[in-house]
């Protein structure tokens, strides 16, 4: 009931002066997993944490969720009988901004119980007489005081859609290695408990400025970082004689999450205890290791293990990247751009040392330049870390096209958004689950943005500016782990020769390449909360997912 499973934030679609944050808890949730449904802890602390000013050490914004339960009719052992709930779930919701202290702007919330079935839910009299659609619709909730918060607190589809099977098969995703498309959705079928809240955009803005007051769509004043965590007390004492158990001492955070995949997929599991135990403004700079040399890079490399793993054969790491300032290796334990340091090219640019440079530019930790600040900084809008149109031939330094700004110099990780940047509509023909991946790639290729002014590119809005329910993160991810944002920015694949088209066959494979499951399963809502309802207890479904 504590685990953090997936978290989100972005602009809403069909109220683009919102953000939706969203996070999710309790994974796996069977939807027939009765009498004892999945729900949200008693006994547990949900916390959704914002952080707009790199001025301060801690959280700006915090929002915390505690639940009570009751039963409206102990005598079954039916969840929902006759118009009774057991357990009927309610939620508080605090609000606390700074190191002020937590006003309550909602007390008595309703939470839908479990879509156990059309009796339970649908029938009157017997059940509840309501279209889980409807109550759904009836938990959204309206806060108290002057944020304009909207939140839901309940069941939900999982939104997330991965291979698990695949992934944690040493990385074996099940696409067309064998010839056949073999993908599975581990997470098919199955719900979780969800807290989504939409806020206002002058809510969260650290001078509660709303996004018409923006300089430009890539402001940096717009840029916000979300994290959820979870925590505990410290003391669980049982009791007898149907007595609930008894819980005291202090608080203790037991997990937490940013970026997606971070605990997952990058912090190795001797670290996962004391990664969930911290948060943005504390970490281990001892992990920052895992990001500069990521383990899945080991399976891009055919000199390492790249030949270990074939469904990953076309992502393949840049050893020989070539530009005007010489060849650069990105394999694990090499230099990557940490050759540039110090020199005069980097002047002005993100890599000076007089900047970040001391930062991002790493002696034997290739990645400090892209995966660690994706994860820890967001990325700034300056050279090398914009689109390679307009550049100087082969010089990745050279200034370009701005198409990303989630820069927020706490140096922690944390799900970053520019909330200046608009909404990309779903029915848009351009919308893509591939987010900033897609973004690059039309302002590389479209001429309409062949030239280095600010422009509203489609996806812009998407994962890792923010994540939208539809972006696929863990394809995007291993993208990244390949390298495909250090070559939006000019360092191309090894088969690229200077001068000739950057889709070079490397570069195209890394594109193409599926981890063969691109989409939930089931369709999202077009208005908040925008997930899908609860699967039913009662209609079996998984054969739908395989």
């Amino acid at each position: 009931m504590a685990d953090n499973t997936d978290l989100y934030a972005f602009r809403s679609p069909d109220k683009p002066g919102f953000i939706t944050v969203m996070a999710n808890y309790v994974p796996f949730e069977l939807p027939m997993g009765g009498p004892n449904y999945s729900s949200f802890g008693e006994n547990v602390r949900y916390e959704i944490h914002i952080k707009n000013n790199a001025a301060t050490t801690s959280d700006d914004i915090t929002y915390r969720f505690t639940f009570t339960k009751m039963n409206e009719d102990p005598s079954t052992f039916f969840n929902i009988r006759l118009g009774a709930q057991n357990l009927k779930t309610t939620f508080k919701c605090e609000k606390k901004k700074g190191a002020g202290a937590f006003t309550t702007i909602v007390s008595n919330g309703t939470v839908p119980p479990p879509n156990i079935g059309p009796r339970s839910i649908d029938t009157p009299g017997l059940g509840l007489g309501k279209s889980y659609a409807q109550i759904m619709q009836d938990a959204i909730t309206n806060a108290s005081g002057n944020g304009g918060e909207i939140i839901y607190c309940g069941p939900a589809d999982d939104p997330f859609f991965v291979d698990l099977g695949g992934i944690f098969d040493l990385g074996q995703t099940r696409q067309n290695f064998t010839g056949v498309l073999r993908a599975r959705d581990g997470v098919g079928g199955f719900n979780v408990h969800t807290i989504a809240m939409q806020i206002p955009i002058a809510t969260l803005q650290k001078d509660n400025k709303p996004v018409t007051m923006r300089k430009n769509i890539l402001d940096p004043d717009f840029v916000i970082g979300v994290w959820a965590s979870a925590s505990r007390q410290e003391v669980k004492t049982i009791r007898g004689m149907g007595q609930k158990p008894l819980y005291t001492g202090n608080w203790v955070q037991v997990s937490r999450l940013g970026m997606p995949l971070t605990n997952e997929a990058v912090i190795p599991i001797g670290g996962k205890d004391k990664w969930n135990a911290r948060t943005p403004y504390n970490e281990d700079p001892a992990m920052e290791a895992y990001f500069c040399n990521p383990e899945l890079g080991l399976y891009m490399d055919n000199s390492l293990f790249g030949p270990a793993v074939p469904s990953l054969a076309d992502l393949r790491i840049q050893r020989a990247s070539p530009t005007i300032l010489g060849n650069v290796d990105f394999g694990n334990t090499h230099d990557g751009l940490f050759v540039l340091y110090g020199h005069p090219a980097t002047t002005g640019t993100a890599l000076d040392t007089a900047i970040f440079g001391k930062y991002l530019l790493r002696a034997g930790q290739p990645r400090s330049a892209d995966l660690l600040p994706i994860f820890y900084t967001g990325v700034p809008n300056l050279a090398p870390y914009q689109l390679a149109v307009k550049k100087t031939a082969g010089n990745p330094l050279s200034a370009g096209k701005p198409f990303i700004n989630n820069f927020l110099p706490t140096f922690g990780d944390m799900l970053r958004l520019n909330m200046a940047v608009p909404p990309t509509q779903r029915n848009d023909p351009k919308f893509s689950s591939l987010g900033i991946i897609a973004a690059a790639v039309e302002g590389l290729t479209n001429p309409i943005y062949n030239n280095k002014a600010i422009q509203d590119i489609p996806n812009m809005d998407g994962f890792p500016n923010g994540r939208r329910l539809e972006d696929d993160v863990t394809r995007i991810e291993l993208q990244a782990v390949s390298g495909v944002a250090l070559a939006a920015c000019g360092l191309f694949y090894d088969d690229y020769t200077i001068g000739q088209s950057p889709l070079t066959p490397g570069l195209l494979k890394v594109l193409g390449y599926t981890t063969g499951l691109e989409k939930n399963d089931a369709p999202f809502k077009t208005s908040f909360p925008y997930v899908a309802a609860p699967w039913s207890g009662y209609e079996y479904h998984f054969a739908n997912t395989y």
